[in-house]
């Protein structure tokens, strides 16, 4: 499955960068793109994992950047 979702108040790209690595690093990823100009994510992963990985990916976001939010 892949899906693309929006990010609200992601502050720089040096933080969307960290955001990506970390969740590429799950185990089911496919692949995932965070890009801070568009501040939209997209995920690929298995099926079966994917909202496990949904929130696992939220938790990331407010770990590394606890003013920005993924849209779910």
């Amino acid at each position: 499955m892949k899906k693309t979702y929006r990010i609200e108040d992601l502050d720089c790209a040096h933080c969307a960068a960290k955001i990506e690595d970390a969740i590429s690093r799950l185990d089911g990823v496919t692949s995932v793109r965070v890009n801070f100009l568009t501040q939209k994510m997209t995920l690929e992963a298995d099926d079966r994992v994917f909202p496990a990985l949904l929130k696992e990916a939220a938790r990331i976001f407010a770990s590394v950047e606890p003013d920005s939010r993924l849209i779910l």
